[in-house]
């Protein structure tokens, strides 16, 4: 098969790959909203504990 051809047959998947970057998205926004405030703490927690000489 040509290159060419290859080419034409894979832009057919574009909704494929738009559905999987908002899947993906939506799974980041979702993580951050549940982990959010623990990351916070966290880091507050770590910040707190340097010394400064």
């Amino acid at each position: 098969m040509k290159l060419q051809n290859r080419l034409k047959s894979d832009s057919g998947d574009v909704p494929g790959w738009v559905l999987v970057t908002l899947m993906t998205a939506g799974l980041v926004v979702l993580l951050w909203a549940v982990a959010g405030p623990a990351l916070k703490t966290i880091f507050n927690n770590a910040v707190s504990k340097v010394v400064v000489i």
